[in-house]
């Protein structure tokens, strides 16, 4: 979806990029309503399997279906296919929020531990970095084998959606909610918005996610323009990915020891600093500079790597955080809260890009404007610094480490035992 939903609509499905964006931001207002409900409905959840396990059991194959759909081209005409993208993208949105939400929250509940979230969470993201690999390099040649690009796509999301359930079934079974509230009780309206928006740690990190993956999905969805209309070469779209998201892996091995030896936050500064770097280099680059190109992208990816992994491995301890502040552990409020501003961050990102196009002018399948082309090369590079200075900013004021987070346990562990 980040990386290839944006061209999918415009160059192949057949939307004009305007229309497209609006697609994308429709469904991610109907998140603002959608993603806190799920989380009121996570806090109310009995069942055998727990209180998260259940959503992604039953939520998988409606998700799988509807990726399908969305990469579906259906006959008709002009205002059929917009009503099809809004419809399909917007049911996959909330399946999606079915699915990831418990999903994401699943780290809050399997430990306490503040260095068992790093680990666990750097694992997480090495597997979605190794799907990602898949799916971003491998779908130029597994759409390549079919006579059109749209029985292309439509196929690709088949196998993909098939792997995807079996995955997901293997994680309701293979995961244990560990950490449960002492006392089970429905969280209101009221609660659910004092542990979100009461809780300065939490604030934080949502600008760090919000950032993080605003800045990731513009870099990967216009890449694919970057390279078939800025560079004249759409032969290498696959070996971008192949060559940049490896180096990622490299990132993972190191990004635990860059949190033990300076903090959470301060991984994610380290990180941003480096891929501000890497996009001043990437822009003064010459489009004939093929090789210095992927260079710079890769280090883009390298310095990418924590600002992917940690976010995650801090939001499980606001929720610590907010059951200290407010008596009240409420995983499935704060994962919500966050799974929205993600989901923003995706959808601005994709959006942002189409509307960018459109307002440059750009005409599908056809030679770019001047000014195409600069939106283009701009997005690749200078949006990206841009929102980093952004993340280095909000990370410090994060103030959530170790030791802090060490006495909240403490403290609650007294509790409980007084």
């Amino acid at each position: 979806m980040m990386t290839y939903l944006s061209y999918f609509y415009t160059d192949v499905f057949g939307l004009s990029a305007a229309a497209a964006a609006g697609v994308l931001l429709v469904a991610r207002l109907v998140d603002a309503v959608t993603d806190p409900l799920m989380g009121l409905v996570m806090e109310r959840t009995r069942s055998r399997w727990g209180r998260l396990r259940p959503h992604i059991l039953f939520g998988a194959i409606p998700l799988g279906l509807l990726a399908v759909l969305t990469f579906t081209v259906p006959p008709g005409g002009e205002t059929y296919k917009l009503w099809w993208a809004y419809v399909t993208y917007v049911g996959f949105g909330l399946a999606y929020t079915v699915v990831t939400i418990p999903y994401s929250a699943l780290t809050a509940s399997m430990t306490t531990s503040h260095t068992e979230r790093t680990v666990l969470s750097t694992v997480r993201m090495g597997c979605a970095f190794a799907g990602g690999y898949v799916i971003s390099a491998g779908m130029p040649a597994l759409v390549g084998m079919f006579e059109t690009e749209a029985a292309g796509y439509q196929w690709s999301l088949i196998i993909y959606a098939f792997v995807a359930t079996l995955l997901l079934w293997a994680t309701v079974y293979a995961t244990s909610e560990r950490v449960r509230p002492r006392v089970e009780k429905n969280v209101t309206l009221a609660e659910f918005m004092k542990v979100v928006f009461i809780n300065p740690p939490l604030l934080v990190v949502v600008i760090l996610f919000t950032g993080s993956m605003l800045s990731f999905t513009v870099r990967q969805t216009v890449a694919v323009y970057f390279f078939k209309y800025n560079l004249e070469r759409p032969d290498l779209i696959g070996t971008w990915f192949q060559v940049t998201m490896p180096i990622m892996f490299i990132g993972l091995i190191f990004t635990p020891r860059i949190a033990e030896r300076v903090g959470k936050a301060g991984g994610i500064i380290l990180g941003a600093l480096v891929t501000i770097a890497s996009c001043v280099g990437m822009y003064l680059t010459p489009y004939d500079q093929i090789e210095w190109i992927f260079f710079w992208g890769c280090v883009m990816a390298l310095g990418g790597t924590p600002l992917a992994v940690l976010g995650w491995a801090m939001l499980p301890d606001t929720v610590e955080y907010a059951q200290l502040r407010h008596g009240i552990r409420a995983e499935g409020a704060i994962f919500a809260m966050s799974s929205f501003f993600q989901k923003l961050g995706k959808s601005v990102g994709g959006a942002g890009v189409l509307a960018a196009l459109a307002g440059a002018g750009y005409v599908a399948n056809s030679a770019q404007s001047d000014a195409s082309i600069d939106a283009i090369h701009n997005m690749m590079t200078l949006v990206p610094a841009a929102i980093m200075l952004v993340m280095i900013l909000a990370a410090r004021f994060y103030t959530l480490d170790s030791a802090k987070h060490r006495s909240i346990l403490e403290e609650l562990a007294q509790r409980e035992r007084g």
